[in-house]
């Protein structure tokens, strides 16, 4: 009884101490969950920014790639907008002869000059045809070309957008930039490039063969006034022969007049026929001015029909040079116009590069405040692990001694248990021997409480019978009878008393044998905890596994994310590179296409300074030739007047030969 009363306080303080060392535990638990939980959202908060920043990087390769590709767009709209404008200034440089001025200069040639220079003019004319064939060849080469370009531009531009989203589900690197650029150039610059070579070739081909055509034609041209002016030259000789004939035979008419007043009657028969000599020689030479006259008219018909012909053409060539001075100036004022829009594109490229320049300069300075940020994390997330490792470390050292003190504590618990359970076996028989001892007791008890109350109701009985019969004794005997009734109250008292304390015995031993329950539970339950402290300890064990296990896989992420981090730094490097290089190229051909348009531009003021000149050359020309032309036709109008004049003086002539030899006849 005294090891049970001393046992359970030991069994206290041990409970205690396991509680204490219980809570400590959980504590630690708590602390060491804090701290994974810490280290989790650490975790998770750095692969979030680690995404972040890959989403970011992915978003600016974008970016610099649309810039590219704007670039590469760019230049490639420049370069259709410059072999368009070379294009159309070739095609203004073929159309300043156009075919309706070589018909009418063919027509004014074959009008004009001989049978080589019609033959010639022929060859020129299949030479001609020839051109104006490899004109519509080239032009429809051209439109073709065009269509193709477009097709392809279409098809390249599809590829372009295909790539796109193909590379926008892709890292795309810059060795994959390398050779996407590569395959693109291959693609297109390449076959544009060896297209634009031929092309080159043939309109060198072509211009050559317009100078040596423009060249034949000032030639022919030359040879053309040489003979005008010989012609007019051959004509004044002519009218200058013919009024020195006219002279003279106005003169003979004046001598044949004063010597008819002073012929003499004897000399008629000599007279006349000196007059018949002279008659046939009038009419020889009359015969001779009538085919001259007749010459003259046919030449005058020629004349005419050729000066319609010349006033035709020249209408027709000025109103063919008023349209083409009109289309010309509508195209100076569009390729001026065209100029205007150039110069804004141009301006507005610029204002777009430098736009896209401060753009990559911002993104850049993000970066570059991305990376210290990332720096500064990666430092502090560095210092963090270092401080978790110590930290485990400790914590691993400390579970370790507190396991070992645990275990210790387990063992002995255990043996305590045992020789708990043992006395609780022993105090269980003991137990079970004192339940015996106080159920024999009481019921002995019991049997001697029944026996007296049988004994007591059997003298109770007597009594009564006894006080009916000693009721006038009762007086005497009340005394008696109340100190034996005291007497008898006194055992019952004494026997509650007895029974009253075997009550308390058997309450007390029902007590201890509750108590000795509790303590098998609590002892079931530290075992229970005890194991649930082992399996803590095990998934603490499991825990710092993983922790190390993450720790290192943090470490090897972090590697990767410095040398990701490198390869970005060296991709981004590349690409503005890259960007500063595409910037540069093109910059430089813009320039290049500004000095080359500006230098079209004033190709093309000098080509329309010296369409303007020659349209109003050739203008002068027709005015001069149209006043040529005028005289030419009052000449021979004064020509014909004065030959009509003649005939009929001739006639008249005639008329007094054959009156004068009628009255001689007679």
């Amino acid at each position: 009884m005294d090891y049970l009363r001393d046992n359970p306080v030991g069994l206290g303080v041990s409970d205690t101490e396991l509680q204490k060392i219980l809570i400590d535990e959980r504590m630690r638990c708590e602390h060491h969950k804090t701290n994974y939980q810490t280290l989790k959202a650490e975790h998770t908060r750095l692969q979030d920014e680690y995404t972040k920043a890959q989403h970011d990087l992915k978003r600016m390769l974008a970016e610099k790639q649309s810039v590219q590709d704007k670039f590469q767009l760019l230049l490639a709209e420049l370069r259709g907008e410059m072999l368009d404008k070379t294009r159309e200034l070739e095609e203004l440089k073929m159309q300043v002869i156009t075919p309706q001025k070589l018909e009418i200069l063919r027509g004014q040639i074959q009008q004009e000059l001989e049978v080589p220079m019609r033959e010639r003019f022929s060859r020129l004319d299949e030479e001609v045809e020839k051109y104006r064939s490899d004109y519509n060849k080239l032009r429809y080469d051209y439109t073709f070309l065009k269509s193709e370009s477009e097709h392809q531009k279409e098809a390249h531009m599809r590829i372009l957008e295909e790539n796109k989203i193909r590379y926008e589900s892709e890292v795309i690197t810059p060795q994959k930039l390398e050779i996407l650029r590569g395959q693109i150039q291959q693609e297109l610059e390449v076959p544009m490039r060896e297209r634009f070579s031929r092309l080159d070739e043939e309109v060198e081909k072509y211009r050559s063969d317009y100078n040596k055509l423009r060249y034949d034609y000032t030639f022919l041209k030359s040879e053309s006034e040489h003979q005008k002016e010989a012609h007019m030259r051959i004509l004044e000789e002519n009218k200058i022969r013919y009024e020195s004939e006219i002279s003279r035979l106005e003169l003979d008419k004046e001598d044949l007049s004063n010597q008819l007043l002073s012929m003499d009657p004897s000399r008629d028969n000599k007279r006349v026929e000196s007059l018949l000599r002279e008659k046939a020689q009038l009419l020889q030479k009359l015969r001779s001015l009538e085919a001259e006259v007749a010459e003259l008219r046919a030449e005058r018909d020629n004349s005419g029909a050729q000066a319609e012909n010349v006033q035709r053409i020249q209408v027709r060539q000025l109103a063919e040079a008023q349209a083409a001075v009109k289309s010309l100036e509508a195209e100076k004022q569009s390729l001026r116009l065209q100029l205007e829009r150039f110069q804004k594109e141009l301006q507005l490229s610029h204002e777009q590069n430098t736009q896209l320049t401060s753009k990559l300069h911002k993104a850049e300075r993000e970066l570059n405040t991305l990376t210290n940020s990332k720096e500064e994390l990666k430092h502090s997330h560095k210092l963090e692990i270092s401080n978790t490792k110590l930290e485990a470390a400790r914590a691993k050292g400390e579970m370790e001694r507190e396991r070992d003190s645990l275990q210790s504590q387990v063992n002995g618990l255990q043996s305590d248990i045992e020789i708990l359970k043992t006395t609780i076996e022993r105090h269980k028989n003991h137990i079970a021997e004192k339940e015996c001892e106080l159920i024999r007791k009481v019921q002995a008890i019991r049997e001697e409480e029944f026996q007296k109350l049988a004994a007591i109701q059997d003298e109770k009985q007597e009594l009564e019978n006894r006080v009916s019969d000693l009721e006038q004794q009762k007086a005497v005997q009340e005394a008696a009878g109340r100190s034996e009734q005291e007497q008898w109250e006194e055992k019952m008292r004494a026997m509650q008393v007895t029974e009253e304390s075997a009550k308390k015995e058997a309450q007390n031993l029902r007590a201890k044998v509750q108590q000795q329950g509790l303590l098998l539970e609590d002892l079931e339950r530290e075992k229970n905890e005890n194991a649930d402290l082992r399996q803590q300890n095990h998934d603490l064990q499991i825990q710092v596994t993983a922790l190390s296990h993450s720790e290192s896989n943090l470490h090897d992420a972090n590697v990767k994310l410095r040398e990701m981090l490198e390869r970005m730094k060296e991709e981004i490097r590349n690409a503005r590179s890259q960007a500063e290089k595409a910037q540069q190229e093109a910059e430089k051909v813009l320039e290049d296409r500004r000095i080359e348009w500006l230098e079209e531009k004033h190709k093309l003021q000098e080509c329309s300074a010296t369409l303007e000149e020659k349209y109003c050359q050739a203008k002068e020309k027709l005015q001069r030739a149209a006043l040529a032309q005028k005289k030419r036709k009052t000449l021979n109008e004064n020509k014909q007047k004065r030959l009509r004049d003649t005939i009929q003086l001739l006639e008249a002539k005639k008329e007094e030969l054959e009156i004068e030899k009628s009255t001689l006849n007679k």
